[in-house]
């Protein structure tokens, strides 16, 4: 019998398909993990772990179309949405913190404009202009084909080479666990980010006025730079930036620790 916490196990909530589901019993306030784009639940493996050592309820599932979880043949941000509050409903979870990377960031703001939360984590990800100007035709082509390439060891190798500035037992972890995606539908998934915007539906402020949040951006990301982290936390009453300069998009596994403590700092508060 495996006791990896992270393997999870198969639930179905929607007419034939089935997702993979890591949950841990525990204290309030739950902490409900949500990966990005072309990514899965071990994305969050550091932070899974620490969190059940502490004590706290904790949640890591593959979204639909990522890791073990079906693929749907239409995707959208309202259905990833809806999975989420079946999954909660069938596990009796309520009021959770969520805690989101990347695309999980969209997300985790629209569940939480319809649901009530006890607080928000949003880690290298934000609430438009969420895709730079190369990932729209490198995804494009990766979902046309280019993915086949990803079966080969050396251009996995080499994408983990340029993906982060660290190398380390709990960032080679992160890309054996997490390689890149050789299946189209990660990709197709991709595709319902690139034109969202949070700010084009109508602002409900008072939603958001006690909430606490707290987001992180990393210095050598790329994608998500600290004046768009500024801005996003600015958004919030209760925002709070954490910039880690030496970090990057993958920050959860380049320095596991520093972003532990960071989640803790901001659960205890809540407690």
């Amino acid at each position: 019998m495996s006791t990896d916490l992270l393997d999870g196990q198969p639930m179905q909530w929607r007419r034939g398909i089935s997702f993979q589901v890591c949950h841990s019993l525990g204290k309030a306030p739950p902490l409900i993990f949500l990966h990005g784009g072309l990514g899965n639940r071990y994305n969050w493996r550091s932070q899974y772990e620490f969190a059940v050592s502490q004590g706290w309820e904790t949640l890591a599932y593959d979204l639909a179309g990522h890791g073990q979880s079906q693929p749907y043949s239409r995707y959208s941000i309202g259905r990833h949405c809806r999975d989420l509050t079946r999954l909660l409903a069938r596990l009796q979870i309520e009021k959770p913190v969520l805690c989101c990377h990347s695309y999980g960031v969209p997300i985790g703001l629209e569940w939480a404009r319809q649901h009530s939360v006890q607080g928000l984590i949003l880690i290298a990800g934000g609430t438009h202009e969420l895709a730079p100007w190369w990932e729209i035709p490198l995804m494009k082509l990766l979902k046309w084909g280019g993915r086949h390439f990803y079966h080969l060891p050396p251009l996995q190798w080499l994408t983990q080479k340029v993906s982060t500035s660290s190398r380390h037992a709990k960032i080679d972890q992160f890309f054996a666990e997490s390689p890149v995606p050789t299946e189209r539908h990660p990709y197709q998934a991709l595709e319902i980010f690139w034109n969202y915007n949070f700010f084009s539906h109508r602002q409900t402020k008072a939603k958001f006025k006690d909430l606490p949040v707290l987001v992180m951006s990393g210095g050598q990301d790329p994608m998500f730079t600290e004046d768009m982290g500024r801005e996003l936390a600015g958004h919030f009453p209760q925002g709070q930036h954490l910039h880690f300069q030496q970090m990057g998009h993958l920050m959860m596994a380049e320095a596991p620790n520093a972003i532990n403590r960071a989640i803790a700092q901001f659960l205890n508060r809540l407690e």
